[in-house]
């Protein structure tokens, strides 16, 4: 499996991070131990995730979601409960 996923810090301003990869729970906790350079310095809670069977739609949605700002808005807008947890 595939999956690209959505991290949010628990900050106020609810900054997201949308990253792709193979293995989910090795790369969260890659983010948690500072083992990433774009989410090193805050405190960063899974949010989201969507699952594929296929390596190449898992890097699309992810290039879409990064470099599309309406669908990142979309993503936002359904996710927006879990956003606001985050923050509690």
């Amino acid at each position: 499996m595939y999956y690209v996923y959505v991290l949010a810090t628990r900050e106020r301003e609810r900054n997201i991070y949308v990253g792709y990869a193979s293995d989910l729970e090795r790369r969260i906790r890659e983010h948690e131990s500072g083992q990433s350079s774009y989410t090193r310095g805050s405190e960063w809670e899974l949010v989201y995730y969507e699952a594929y069977g296929n390596e190449e739609d898992a890097r699309e949605r992810e290039r879409k979601l990064k470099q599309d700002g309406r669908s990142k808005h979309w993503l936002k807008q359904r996710i927006k409960s879990s956003l606001d947890d985050a923050t509690k």
